[in-house]
């Protein structure tokens, strides 16, 4: 996998691209929008960057490596293979000719200057090292950086006592509080619910050990004369063998996988073929080509309401912003190698900081866009519909 797709696999994270199916929430308003975005990462990224490759510092010192590579088969051609050595050193009887002075001149320009592929692939590594690094489980995790040595900073402005958490600067969702029942009904007039048994949560909205959705398969029943299928599931951590079992990433969707396979297994094609047909029937197909039944679409979107969304940044924005600033000087401007590539370099330096920033910036927006939204629903007003009082005697 090269930088650039290893990048664009990246952003399709950051944007949600794996919550497609979901329409509730905000995920309805950003499918919308999922082509605008997937235009920016496929063709749009790609060709900002090609483009300013191709001006100003960057452009000149790729073109002195052409010139260059040109000049030595010229070399090789006319003065014989024995005028380079295997290091690239000219013959002395050669260089005071033209075409050695020529040679000597393009080399000593682009002595320690990376060719086209190699700056961008530069370019795509930073980037995917930047937004990778505050990126965790669906949130940005809001650590400043301070340095390489003295990782993280807190925002501390002289005050005698300062009381600081990870995520002071960030609104706290506690999704799972609104745990219901979930149903839908398949196009043979099937009705399928999803019926939570049991719910182990987090207490005073601690966000504690991981919980996961689980299917009771031991207890799915069919209702033949009432066309009712009944999953029950349970919230809760994994014991040690399904940890085991599912892995240490994306146990979830592990658990889905399983489901999948599972589930119609405890359907007999005798006594609930209706059911079976419920479940197994195609709802759409993926842009991969992939089908997806009602099963799979509808157990995810089930597991995605209740897990999904537990921060929400309060400047998002601000804070990406200031943060890259501080990764393009503290991580990309390296001045010994600079120092050791000359001042001529230094011009290419700053372009490509300058085209990090510019891409970067326009991720953010992007971002900041969702996140802005979601703080918006969030600090709404809300209607006051009842009020009880409980009061002791």
């Amino acid at each position: 996998m090269n930088a650039l797709t290893k990048f664009q696999d990246l952003l399709r994270e950051l944007f949600q691209f794996d919550c497609a199916d979901l329409d509730f929430g905000i995920y309805r308003i950003m499918n919308h929008k999922r082509d605008v975005i997937e235009n920016f990462i496929t063709n749009s990224l790609p060709q900002v960057v090609t483009e300013e490759l191709s001006r100003d510092a960057l452009a000149e010192e790729s073109q002195a490596a052409r010139e260059l590579h040109e000049v030595d088969a010229r070399i090789k051609e006319t003065l014989g293979s024995d005028a380079l050595d295997t290091e690239g050193n000219l013959a002395v009887s050669y260089k005071e000719t033209p075409l050695g002075e020529k040679y000597l001149s393009l080399k000593a320009k682009v002595a320690g200057v990376r060719n086209r592929e190699a700056i961008e692939t530069a370019i795509y590594n930073h980037l995917y090292a930047f937004f990778s690094r505050y990126y965790q489980d669906g949130d940005f995790i809001s650590k400043r950086r301070y340095s390489k040595r003295e990782r993280y900073a807190i925002p501390y402005n002289g005050e005698e006592v300062y009381l600081h958490w990870a995520n002071h600067d960030q609104y706290y969702i506690k999704t799972a509080e609104y745990f219901t029942d979930y149903a839908f009904t398949a196009p043979n007039d099937v009705s399928v619910h999803f019926k939570l048994q049991a719910a182990d949560v987090e207490q005073n909205n601690v966000k504690g050990e991981k919980r996961f959705f689980l299917p009771r398969l031991g207890e799915i029943s069919w209702e033949e004369p009432a066309s009712r299928l009944t999953i029950p599931f349970e919230f809760r951590p994994l014991t040690e063998q399904e940890t085991i079992s599912y892995g240490q990433k994306n146990q979830q969707e592990a658990i889905i996988t399983k489901a999948l396979e599972e589930i119609p297994k405890r359907l007999s094609p005798k006594t609930a073929s209706r059911a079976l047909a419920a479940l197994t029937t195609e709802r759409h197909k993926t842009a991969e080509g992939k089908s997806v039944s009602f099963l799979e679409y509808h157990l995810r979107q089930y597991t995605r309401r209740n897990t999904s969304d537990f921060f929400i940044h309060k400047d998002l924005k601000g804070f990406l912003s200031r943060e890259l600033d501080f990764y393009l000087k503290n991580e990309v401007l390296n001045l010994d190698e600079i120092k050791a590539s000359g001042e001529e370099r230094a011009e290419g330096w700053f372009q490509m900081m300058r085209l990090i920033k510019n891409v970067g910036g326009r991720i953010i927006e992007f971002l900041h866009q969702i996140e802005e939204f979601q703080k918006m629903i969030w600090e709404k007003r809300k209607f006051i519909t009842e009020t009880n009082y409980c009061i002791t005697v």
